[in-house]
């Protein structure tokens, strides 16, 4: 968003004092702890029934924020900050979410429902994401607060929307309607969650339909009860496993650790293979079908998609756990509805015949105390749980409605007898409402590995890819960049992600890393673009396409293709314009078109070549000429083989900077990865790899105190000194220590101390309050890969290739 704050004024209708009517604003925040406050925020300061906003006004101002919406203005600040007065902060965050919501005008999809709003919201969002540039609520912001924070997100890029909307009593709902406004309605189901705020399961129904009053269309589960209390103006597109009367019927079929789906519409009927086999994850997946069927999605492409679905982790985790053991970490919520589902999902848990559970007190089930634990006996029960561990003072009270039962009044008496507990080979259900911090037992039981990781975002390279890809005209291809292990991201999974969006072409540098690809059953073409002729054999074995820039290496290859016997075999001409790496020379082309045409042993199926300083922005007459050489080689190259080529100059830096050059097919590179060679450009980008490590001691070093190999640092005071496990053979520079680097800790830099080590480096936490255990980034959003390679005098590229395979990748999905 980017407002002036006097059309926000305006907006809300308030009382103004202040000092500039006329500055941008350019973000909302509700937290004064943020480290994205600044000069052109805008804080609303919420006052809560624990908490009140207001009272942190002189520390946000002292840290350069210049406009806040308050009930009150604090005296010493009259005349020196921007005030927007008003009866009510919360009601005039929703006010402006409301209004800055009638500023765009595209579908919007807002789910509802007691249970799977965000499983099918991300869901949708994997599913959609392909056609669509998407805003959706981040995590579960589906609160009267969250809500309005997910929606001022909207900027111009947008064309679909996703939000969730949750509630917990009456009059909540009529407010999120006005400000998601949806167009798509989809309820997933109405259970006992928050059943305490309403007077009966008739009231709850009545106040979640309210999110659709001018929905043009509403997507649930065919149900009488709920019909009951729809009003007849709003149109339903329903589903069914029961009643042939609703508009898709679905017959399921659960076929080991998948299930199959026989979809029958209007005059349409197919089958969809999905990874799951649990009813709550094939209730949700039937609501995305129907979203998709609305859409106008053909059966191919509903298919192909829905089989990729995954496991949504901010929900159920599934970890290695020590002792062999297998943790389902569901340790954020404690109500009887999810828990149903989490004993559900570890029904279809077969690693272990041994399993346990591990439960705190239930919350919010709507039911007495001694209904609702002898529910979950039975369920336990019906579940074969092989032992159960109880923590909580109520739930301790009904242990002896449990089998092989063990109870613990508060998580501190659980971790205090933990050593003496056997845990070996079974799986372990961790399921514990959020005041019990539970994540402090799957910390004890957790699998210990390298401390060192390198988090990989995957909607952020989703969200890079659609920008490049936005660039584009329609008809031009897209080749993405996976050599080098991704970028050191990791290339695999990448691929498989590009894959689901549809990408042209993948490109590596060795035949050995397109062979990896192969194997783990990507199916995109992947062109080799440095083969060496020795691995001539092995391309040809797994299908991959071999870059030639020399005669000697067409000669070679072909000597291959005629003894395998093959015609047609496709490969890709790269041609030299000023590169001066690899390639054929303009003079050499004649003879080149003439070995082609002499031969039915291959097709070219690309012709290519390379800037040489795309991203140069104050000279570009260079890159001009290579253009136009490019242009008149492969012209002639086409013209002469007589069939369709398609030709490609562009990387990242090309695609930004010579929209002339884009010819029939781009390749995406560093792009994709979050990093731009220019600085107007990279606020538009998403950041894809986070590096974190841990602080594994701290010391206090005395003055004339040395740190590490050779002394290089010597305390001139006395230093508070943290060591984290990360040094060279990670891939972290040498030069990057010494003072010249930092690392971030709570937030904070934290200057490193001397030479970095090969598997550790000492940083300066003096000014920090920290502890053994923290969490620091060594690279991210801050500081960034092109902070790090401006220090040391390198590029982005180096920085990102450099991470050693031994540090852990881990993939994930907002």
């Amino acid at each position: 968003m980017a407002l002036p704050l006097q059309q926000i004024v305006n907006a809300l209708g308030c009382d103004f004092s202040g000092i500039d009517v006329s500055i941008l604003i350019d973000s909302v925040s509700i937290d004064s702890r943020s480290h994205q406050n600044n000069s052109s925020t805008l804080f609303f300061a919420i006052k809560g029934l624990h908490h009140d906003a207001h009272q942190y006004i002189n520390q946000l101002f002292e840290e350069g924020v210049q406009s806040f919406v308050v009930n009150q203005i604090p005296e010493n600040l009259k005349g020196k900050a921007n005030f927007l007065v008003v009866n009510d902060t919360l009601k005039a965050l929703q006010d402006f979410a409301t209004y800055y919501r009638a500023l765009f005008h595209f579908p919007v999809i807002g789910i509802t429902g007691s249970n799977g709003k965000t499983i099918v919201k991300e869901w949708l969002n994997f599913l959609l994401s392909p056609d669509y540039n998407i805003i959706r609520s981040p995590k579960s912001y589906n609160s009267q607060v969250g809500v309005p924070l997910s929606i001022i997100g909207i900027n111009e890029k947008h064309n679909l929307g996703i939000f969730e909307a949750g509630i917990s009593t009456v009059n909540e709902m009529q407010n999120l309607q006005r400000i998601i406004k949806p167009t798509i309605g989809i309820l997933t189901n109405i259970g006992s969650a928050h059943d305490e705020g309403f007077s009966d399961i008739s009231q709850k129904i009545k106040e979640k339909l309210k999110l659709f009053a001018d929905a043009e269309v509403l997507i649930l589960n065919k149900n009488k009860t709920i019909e009951a209390f729809l009003n007849k103006a709003i149109k339903t597109f329903t589903w069914s496993t029961l009643d042939r009367t609703a508009d898709v019927f679905f017959q399921k079929k659960v076929v080991g650790n998948h299930s199959d789906l026989n979809i029958t519409f209007n005059q349409l009927s197919f089958k969809v293979r999905i990874p799951f086999t649990d009813e709550a994850s094939l209730e949700n997946v039937m609501h995305c079908i129907l979203t998709m069927l609305y859409l106008k999605y053909d059966q191919d492409t509903i298919q192909e998609r829905v089989a990729e679905l995954y496991p949504v982790e901010m929900r159920l985790k599934v970890k290695n756990g020590m002792y062999n053991c297998t943790l389902i970490d569901d340790s954020y919520s404690s109500d009887f509805q999810s828990l149903k589902i989490a004993l559900d999902f570890l029904q279809h848990q077969r690693q272990h015949k041994k399993r346990t559970l591990i439960i705190s007190d239930i919350f919010q089930s709507g039911l007495s105390d001694e209904e609702l634990y002898s529910r979950i006996s039975q369920l336990i029960i019906s579940h074969k749980i092989t032992r159960v561990f109880c923590v909580g003072v109520t739930i301790s009270n009904f242990k002896n409605k449990f089998i092989n039962t063990t109870a613990y009044k508060s998580t501190n008496d659980f971790i205090n007898a933990f050593d003496s507990i056997d845990f070996s080979d079974e799986t372990i259900l961790i399921k514990g409402a959020r005041t019990f911090e539970f994540e402090r037992i799957v910390s004890l039981l957790e699998e210990k590995t390298h401390e060192t990781v390198l988090e990989i975002n995957l909607n952020a390279l989703s969200y890079n890819y659609n920008y490049y890809k936005s660039k584009l005209k329609p008809s031009t291809k897209m080749m993405a960049m996976v050599k080098a292990f991704g970028y050191g991201s990791g290339s695999f999974e990448i691929a498989k992600l590009l894959a689901h969006h549809k990408v042209d072409y993948l490109g590596v540098a060795f035949a050995d890393e397109g062979i990896e690809l192969k194997k783990a059953g990507i199916e995109v073409p992947i062109m080799i673009m440095n083969p060496e002729m020795t691995t001539f054999r092995s391309i040809i074995q797994y299908g991959l396409e071999p870059e030639i820039y020399s005669f000697r290496g067409l000669k070679a290859f072909l000597k291959i293709v005629e003894e395998k016997g093959l015609e047609n075999y496709p490969i890709h001409i790269k041609i030299n314009t000023g590169m001066n790496r690899l390639g054929f020379d303009e003079e050499n082309i004649p003879e080149l078109i003439s070995v082609l045409k002499k031969t039915k042993l291959v097709k070219v199926k690309t012709i290519l070549s390379h800037f040489a300083e795309s991203d140069n922005e104050e000279d570009s007459k260079f890159s001009k000429s290579q253009i136009a050489v490019f242009d008149r080689i492969s012209t002639q190259i086409c013209n002469e083989l007589n069939y369709k080529l398609i030709r490609h100059l562009c990387n990242s830096s090309g695609i930004s900077n010579y929209p002339e050059a884009e010819f029939d097919m781009v390749r995406l590179g560093i792009g994709l990865y979050g990093v731009s060679n220019h600085e107007n450009e990279q606020k538009f980008l998403e950041t894809v790899g986070t590096l974190k490590s841990v602080i594994s001691q701290i010391r206090t070093l005395k003055i004339g105190d040395t740190v590490g190999y050779n002394r290089r640092f010597k305390a001139e005071k006395s230093t508070k000194m943290a060591v984290v496990p990360v040094g060279y053979a990670d891939g972290i520079s040498r030069k990057w220590g010494r003072g010249v680097g930092y690392l971030l800790v709570n937030g904070q830099k934290a200057p490193i101390l001397g030479s970095i080590c090969m598997d550790m480096l000492m940083i300066d936490v003096t000014d920090i309050n920290c502890a053994e255990g923290n969490e620091v980034i060594i690279f991210g959003k801050e500081p960034t890969v092109i902070d790090i390679a401006k220090a040391i005098d390198t590029i982005p590229y180096e920085i990102l290739t450099s991470i050693s395979r031994r540090v852990k990748r881990e993939f994930y999905r907002e």
